[in-house]
Protein backbone atom coordinates (compact mmCIF):
# COMPACT_ATOMS: atom_id res chain seq x y z
CA UNK A 1 0.00 0.00 0.00
CA UNK A 2 2.89 2.37 0.82
CA UNK A 3 4.42 1.87 -2.65
CA UNK A 4 2.09 4.58 -3.94
CA UNK A 5 3.96 7.19 -1.91
CA UNK A 6 6.87 7.33 -4.38
CA UNK A 7 4.59 8.65 -7.10
CA UNK A 8 3.05 11.09 -4.65
CA UNK A 9 6.48 12.41 -3.70
CA UNK A 10 7.15 13.21 -7.37
CA UNK A 11 3.78 14.96 -7.68
CA UNK A 12 4.46 16.83 -4.44
CA UNK A 13 7.79 18.14 -5.77
CA UNK A 14 6.15 19.14 -9.06
CA UNK A 15 3.39 21.05 -7.26
CA UNK A 16 5.95 22.81 -5.09
CA UNK A 17 7.59 24.09 -8.25
CA UNK A 18 4.31 25.18 -9.84
CA UNK A 19 3.19 27.00 -6.69
CA UNK A 20 6.39 29.05 -6.74
CA UNK A 21 5.50 30.50 -10.15
CA UNK A 22 3.81 33.95 -10.25
CA UNK A 23 1.56 32.88 -13.14
CA UNK A 24 0.01 30.17 -10.97
CA UNK A 25 -1.25 32.74 -8.48
CA UNK A 26 -2.63 34.91 -11.24
CA UNK A 27 -5.43 32.34 -11.47
CA UNK A 28 -6.89 32.25 -7.96
CA UNK A 29 -9.08 29.22 -8.64
CA UNK A 30 -6.14 27.21 -9.97
CA UNK A 31 -3.94 28.32 -7.08
CA UNK A 32 -6.60 27.18 -4.60
CA UNK A 33 -6.89 23.76 -6.26
CA UNK A 34 -3.11 23.28 -6.35
CA UNK A 35 -2.72 24.43 -2.74
CA UNK A 36 -5.38 21.97 -1.63
CA UNK A 37 -3.70 19.07 -3.42
CA UNK A 38 -0.29 20.17 -2.11
CA UNK A 39 -1.65 20.13 1.46
CA UNK A 40 -2.99 16.60 0.95
CA UNK A 41 0.31 15.35 -0.44
CA UNK A 42 2.34 17.16 2.23
CA UNK A 43 0.49 15.23 4.93
CA UNK A 44 1.28 11.94 3.16
CA UNK A 45 4.93 12.70 2.39
CA UNK A 46 5.64 14.07 5.88
CA UNK A 47 4.15 11.01 7.55
CA UNK A 48 5.99 8.64 5.18
CA UNK A 49 9.32 10.35 5.89
CA UNK A 50 8.66 10.04 9.63
CA UNK A 51 7.85 6.34 9.18
CA UNK A 52 11.13 5.85 7.26
CA UNK A 53 13.17 7.83 9.82
CA UNK A 54 11.77 5.78 12.69
CA UNK A 55 12.90 2.59 10.91
CA UNK A 56 16.49 3.89 10.85
CA UNK A 57 16.25 5.01 14.48
CA UNK A 58 14.94 1.59 15.55
CA UNK A 59 17.80 -0.19 13.78
CA UNK A 60 20.38 2.08 15.43
CA UNK A 61 18.78 1.66 18.87
CA UNK A 62 18.76 -2.14 18.54
CA UNK A 63 22.47 -2.18 17.61
CA UNK A 64 23.30 -0.03 20.64
CA UNK A 65 20.99 -2.12 22.81
CA UNK A 66 23.58 -4.88 22.83
CA UNK A 67 25.82 -2.48 24.76
CA UNK A 68 23.33 -0.47 26.82
CA UNK A 69 19.89 -1.84 27.87
CA UNK A 70 18.50 1.71 27.79
CA UNK A 71 18.76 1.69 24.00
CA UNK A 72 16.84 -1.61 23.85
CA UNK A 73 13.98 0.07 25.72
CA UNK A 74 14.18 3.04 23.36
CA UNK A 75 13.90 0.65 20.40
CA UNK A 76 10.65 -0.67 21.90
CA UNK A 77 9.29 2.88 22.25
CA UNK A 78 10.32 3.80 18.70
CA UNK A 79 8.63 0.67 17.35
CA UNK A 80 5.35 1.72 18.95
CA UNK A 81 5.75 5.20 17.44
CA UNK A 82 6.37 3.69 14.00
CA UNK A 83 3.20 1.61 14.26
CA UNK A 84 1.24 4.80 15.00
CA UNK A 85 2.86 6.51 12.00
CA UNK A 86 2.04 3.51 9.80
CA UNK A 87 -1.62 3.61 10.84
CA UNK A 88 -1.77 7.35 10.16
CA UNK A 89 -0.19 6.79 6.75
CA UNK A 90 -2.68 4.01 5.91
CA UNK A 91 -5.54 6.39 6.69
CA UNK A 92 -4.03 9.15 4.57
CA UNK A 93 -3.65 6.75 1.63
CA UNK A 94 -7.27 5.58 1.72
CA UNK A 95 -8.97 6.93 -1.45
CA UNK A 96 -10.84 10.13 -0.64
CA UNK A 97 -14.06 11.53 -1.95
CA UNK A 98 -12.95 13.92 -4.73
CA UNK A 99 -15.20 16.61 -3.26
CA UNK A 100 -13.72 16.43 0.25
CA UNK A 101 -11.68 19.59 -0.28
CA UNK A 102 -14.72 21.69 -1.17
CA UNK A 103 -16.93 24.06 0.76
CA UNK A 104 -20.47 22.88 1.46
CA UNK A 105 -24.01 23.84 0.61
CA UNK A 106 -26.30 22.96 3.50
CA UNK A 107 -30.08 22.73 3.14
CA UNK A 108 -32.37 22.23 6.12
CA UNK A 109 -36.06 21.57 5.52
CA UNK A 110 -38.91 21.11 7.98
CA UNK A 111 -40.73 17.80 7.75
CA UNK A 112 -43.47 16.09 9.64
CA UNK A 113 -44.45 18.02 12.75
CA UNK A 114 -45.62 21.34 11.31
CA UNK A 115 -44.48 24.44 13.18
CA UNK A 116 -42.46 22.39 15.67
CA UNK A 117 -40.49 20.88 12.79
CA UNK A 118 -39.78 24.36 11.42
CA UNK A 119 -38.49 25.46 14.84
CA UNK A 120 -36.28 22.38 14.99
CA UNK A 121 -34.93 23.21 11.52
CA UNK A 122 -33.90 26.60 12.94
CA UNK A 123 -32.21 24.82 15.87
CA UNK A 124 -30.23 22.66 13.44
CA UNK A 125 -29.12 25.68 11.41
CA UNK A 126 -28.00 27.39 14.63
CA UNK A 127 -26.09 24.21 15.62
CA UNK A 128 -24.26 24.16 12.28
CA UNK A 129 -23.57 27.89 12.44
CA UNK A 130 -22.10 27.62 15.95
CA UNK A 131 -20.01 24.63 14.89
CA UNK A 132 -18.76 26.58 11.86
CA UNK A 133 -17.69 29.40 14.18
CA UNK A 134 -15.55 27.00 16.23
CA UNK A 135 -13.69 26.02 13.05
CA UNK A 136 -13.28 29.52 11.71
CA UNK A 137 -15.69 28.94 8.82
CA UNK A 138 -18.22 31.43 7.48
CA UNK A 139 -21.92 30.76 6.96
CA UNK A 140 -23.86 32.65 4.31
CA UNK A 141 -27.64 32.29 4.04
CA UNK A 142 -28.53 31.95 0.36
CA UNK A 143 -32.26 31.37 0.61
CA UNK A 144 -34.76 30.99 3.44
CA UNK A 145 -38.49 30.61 3.93
CA UNK A 146 -39.50 31.37 7.51
CA UNK A 147 -42.45 29.99 9.45
CA UNK A 148 -44.88 32.06 11.49
CA UNK A 149 -43.10 31.40 14.81
CA UNK A 150 -39.63 32.17 13.51
CA UNK A 151 -38.57 28.72 12.39
CA UNK A 152 -37.60 27.69 8.88
CA UNK A 153 -39.72 25.81 6.40
CA UNK A 154 -36.60 25.72 4.28
CA UNK A 155 -33.18 27.35 4.50
CA UNK A 156 -30.07 27.02 2.33
CA UNK A 157 -26.66 28.14 3.55
CA UNK A 158 -23.14 28.13 2.10
CA UNK A 159 -20.45 27.04 4.57
CA UNK A 160 -16.99 28.16 3.54
CA UNK A 161 -13.51 27.66 4.99
CA UNK A 162 -10.86 30.35 5.02
CA UNK A 163 -7.66 29.59 3.12
CA UNK A 164 -6.27 26.09 2.58
CA UNK A 165 -7.38 23.44 5.05
CA UNK A 166 -5.82 20.12 6.02
CA UNK A 167 -7.01 16.92 4.29
CA UNK A 168 -10.41 15.81 5.57
CA UNK A 169 -11.03 19.12 7.36
CA UNK A 170 -12.92 21.09 4.70
CA UNK A 171 -16.63 21.86 5.28
CA UNK A 172 -17.96 19.23 2.88
CA UNK A 173 -15.60 16.50 4.15
CA UNK A 174 -17.17 16.79 7.61
CA UNK A 175 -20.70 18.07 7.06
CA UNK A 176 -21.52 15.51 4.35
CA UNK A 177 -22.29 13.06 7.17
CA UNK A 178 -25.21 15.28 8.23
CA UNK A 179 -27.36 14.37 5.21
CA UNK A 180 -30.54 12.57 6.25
CA UNK A 181 -33.54 12.83 8.54
CA UNK A 182 -32.99 14.27 12.02
CA UNK A 183 -35.65 13.34 14.58
CA UNK A 184 -36.44 15.42 17.66
CA UNK A 185 -38.36 14.35 20.78
CA UNK A 186 -39.44 17.23 23.03
CA UNK A 187 -42.38 19.27 24.30
CA UNK A 188 -43.19 21.78 21.54
CA UNK A 189 -43.75 25.45 22.39
CA UNK A 190 -47.17 25.03 20.78
CA UNK A 191 -48.12 22.23 23.24
CA UNK A 192 -50.14 23.47 26.20
CA UNK A 193 -50.48 20.06 27.88
CA UNK A 194 -46.74 19.42 28.26
CA UNK A 195 -46.77 16.28 26.13
CA UNK A 196 -43.66 15.11 24.31
CA UNK A 197 -43.99 15.12 20.53
CA UNK A 198 -41.80 13.59 17.85
CA UNK A 199 -41.08 15.55 14.70
CA UNK A 200 -38.33 15.64 12.11
CA UNK A 201 -36.34 17.85 9.77
CA UNK A 202 -34.35 16.86 6.71
CA UNK A 203 -30.79 17.92 5.93
CA UNK A 204 -29.19 17.84 2.49
CA UNK A 205 -25.48 18.50 2.06
CA UNK A 206 -23.72 18.97 -1.27
CA UNK A 207 -20.27 20.23 -2.26
CA UNK A 208 -20.37 23.83 -3.42
CA UNK A 209 -19.55 23.70 -7.10
CA UNK A 210 -17.30 26.14 -8.91
CA UNK A 211 -18.46 27.24 -12.37
CA UNK A 212 -15.73 25.02 -13.86
CA UNK A 213 -17.06 21.95 -12.04
CA UNK A 214 -20.37 21.82 -13.89
CA UNK A 215 -21.15 22.69 -17.50
CA UNK A 216 -24.62 24.22 -17.86
CA UNK A 217 -26.10 25.09 -21.24
CA UNK A 218 -28.23 28.25 -20.96
CA UNK A 219 -30.69 26.66 -23.40
CA UNK A 220 -31.36 23.95 -20.78
CA UNK A 221 -32.57 26.48 -18.22
CA UNK A 222 -36.08 27.78 -17.57
CA UNK A 223 -36.04 30.92 -15.45
CA UNK A 224 -39.19 32.17 -13.69
CA UNK A 225 -39.54 35.31 -11.59
CA UNK A 226 -42.17 35.85 -8.92
CA UNK A 227 -43.07 37.90 -5.85
CA UNK A 228 -41.08 37.00 -2.75
CA UNK A 229 -42.98 35.45 0.14
CA UNK A 230 -40.93 36.75 3.07
CA UNK A 231 -42.34 38.40 6.21
CA UNK A 232 -44.57 41.39 5.51
CA UNK A 233 -43.14 44.87 5.22
CA UNK A 234 -39.80 43.87 3.75
CA UNK A 235 -38.72 45.44 0.47
CA UNK A 236 -38.35 41.98 -1.07
CA UNK A 237 -42.17 41.78 -1.19
CA UNK A 238 -42.64 44.85 -3.37
CA UNK A 239 -41.24 43.57 -6.67
CA UNK A 240 -41.03 40.34 -8.65
CA UNK A 241 -37.43 39.81 -7.56
CA UNK A 242 -37.53 36.15 -6.55
CA UNK A 243 -36.03 33.75 -9.09
CA UNK A 244 -36.67 30.07 -9.76
CA UNK A 245 -34.34 28.24 -12.16
CA UNK A 246 -35.23 24.82 -13.57
CA UNK A 247 -32.61 22.65 -15.25
CA UNK A 248 -34.94 21.04 -17.78
CA UNK A 249 -32.91 17.89 -18.66
CA UNK A 250 -32.59 16.80 -15.01
CA UNK A 251 -35.67 18.46 -13.54
CA UNK A 252 -33.53 19.94 -10.74
CA UNK A 253 -34.88 23.25 -9.41
CA UNK A 254 -33.17 26.01 -7.44
CA UNK A 255 -34.76 29.22 -6.19
CA UNK A 256 -33.77 32.29 -4.23
CA UNK A 257 -35.78 35.20 -2.86
CA UNK A 258 -33.59 36.65 -0.10
CA UNK A 259 -31.82 39.35 -2.10
CA UNK A 260 -33.45 42.63 -3.10
CA UNK A 261 -32.59 42.45 -6.79
CA UNK A 262 -33.57 39.89 -9.38
CA UNK A 263 -29.95 39.70 -10.62
CA UNK A 264 -28.60 38.88 -7.14
CA UNK A 265 -31.26 36.22 -6.62
CA UNK A 266 -30.41 34.69 -9.99
CA UNK A 267 -26.72 34.50 -9.08
CA UNK A 268 -27.51 32.81 -5.76
CA UNK A 269 -29.94 30.40 -7.40
CA UNK A 270 -27.26 29.45 -9.94
CA UNK A 271 -24.84 28.67 -7.07
CA UNK A 272 -27.44 26.34 -5.58
CA UNK A 273 -28.24 24.76 -8.97
CA UNK A 274 -24.57 24.07 -9.76
CA UNK A 275 -24.09 22.33 -6.43
CA UNK A 276 -27.23 20.23 -6.83
CA UNK A 277 -26.13 19.16 -10.30
CA UNK A 278 -22.67 18.26 -9.01
CA UNK A 279 -24.24 16.26 -6.18
CA UNK A 280 -26.55 14.46 -8.61
CA UNK A 281 -23.55 13.51 -10.75
CA UNK A 282 -21.71 12.23 -7.68
CA UNK A 283 -24.73 10.19 -6.56
CA UNK A 284 -24.93 8.59 -9.99
CA UNK A 285 -21.23 7.73 -9.84
CA UNK A 286 -21.60 6.34 -6.32
CA UNK A 287 -24.37 3.99 -7.41
CA UNK A 288 -22.03 2.45 -10.01
CA UNK A 289 -18.82 2.68 -8.01
CA UNK A 290 -16.75 0.05 -6.27
CA UNK A 291 -17.57 -1.37 -2.86
CA UNK A 292 -15.10 1.00 -1.22
CA UNK A 293 -17.32 3.95 -2.17
CA UNK A 294 -20.66 2.22 -1.66
CA UNK A 295 -19.66 1.33 1.90
CA UNK A 296 -19.21 4.92 2.99
CA UNK A 297 -21.41 6.18 5.80
CA UNK A 298 -22.44 9.20 3.75
CA UNK A 299 -24.04 7.13 1.00
CA UNK A 300 -27.02 6.14 3.15
CA UNK A 301 -30.38 7.07 1.67
CA UNK A 302 -31.09 10.70 2.50
CA UNK A 303 -34.62 9.72 3.52
CA UNK A 304 -33.20 7.54 6.29
CA UNK A 305 -33.42 8.65 9.91
CA UNK A 306 -29.82 9.19 10.96
CA UNK A 307 -30.07 10.83 14.38
CA UNK A 308 -32.39 11.42 17.33
CA UNK A 309 -32.33 14.43 19.63
CA UNK A 310 -34.10 13.61 22.91
CA UNK A 311 -34.53 16.76 25.02
CA UNK A 312 -36.03 15.06 28.09
CA UNK A 313 -32.89 12.92 28.52
CA UNK A 314 -30.50 15.56 27.07
CA UNK A 315 -29.44 12.71 24.76
CA UNK A 316 -28.20 12.62 21.18
CA UNK A 317 -27.97 9.29 19.31
CA UNK A 318 -26.51 8.60 15.89
CA UNK A 319 -28.20 5.50 14.47
CA UNK A 320 -25.49 4.78 11.87
CA UNK A 321 -22.49 4.61 14.17
CA UNK A 322 -24.06 3.83 17.54
CA UNK A 323 -22.71 7.09 18.99
CA UNK A 324 -24.63 8.28 22.05
CA UNK A 325 -24.00 11.06 24.55
CA UNK A 326 -25.93 13.01 27.15
CA UNK A 327 -24.82 16.53 26.31
CA UNK A 328 -27.48 17.47 23.76
CA UNK A 329 -27.52 21.07 24.99
CA UNK A 330 -23.80 21.41 24.24
CA UNK A 331 -24.11 19.73 20.83
CA UNK A 332 -26.90 22.10 19.81
CA UNK A 333 -24.62 24.94 20.92
CA UNK A 334 -21.99 23.84 18.39
CA UNK A 335 -20.09 21.00 20.11
CA UNK A 336 -20.69 18.72 17.13
CA UNK A 337 -17.15 17.44 16.54
CA UNK A 338 -17.36 14.20 18.61
CA UNK A 339 -20.53 13.22 16.72
CA UNK A 340 -18.87 13.87 13.37
CA UNK A 341 -15.71 12.06 14.49
CA UNK A 342 -17.76 8.89 15.02
CA UNK A 343 -18.97 9.15 11.41
CA UNK A 344 -15.47 9.83 10.07
CA UNK A 345 -14.06 6.84 11.97
CA UNK A 346 -16.80 4.55 10.64
CA UNK A 347 -16.21 5.84 7.11
CA UNK A 348 -12.43 5.28 7.26
CA UNK A 349 -12.89 1.83 8.80
CA UNK A 350 -15.28 0.84 6.02
CA UNK A 351 -12.85 2.09 3.34
CA UNK A 352 -9.90 0.24 4.88
CA UNK A 353 -11.90 -2.97 5.20
CA UNK A 354 -13.00 -2.74 1.57
CA UNK A 355 -9.41 -2.19 0.42
CA UNK A 356 -8.06 -5.10 2.47
CA UNK A 357 -10.79 -7.58 1.51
Amino acid sequence: MFEAVEGMRAEHADLEGRLSLPETHADQRLAKQLNQRYAELTAVVTTWLEWQRLADDIEAARELGAIDPAFAEEAHTLTAQREVAAERLRRLLVPRDPADGKDALLEVKSGEGGEESALFAADLLRMYSRYAETRGWTVEILDATESELGGFKSVTAAVKARGTVEPGQAPYALLKFEGGVHRVQRVPVTESQGRVHTSAAGVLVSPEAEPVDVTIDDNDLRIDVYRSSGPGGQSVNTTDSAVRITHVPSGIVASCQNEKSQLQNKEQAMRILRSRLLQAAQDAADSEASEVRRSQVRTVDRSERIRTYNFAENRISDHRTGYKSYNLDQVLDGDLQPVLDSCVEADVAARLQALES
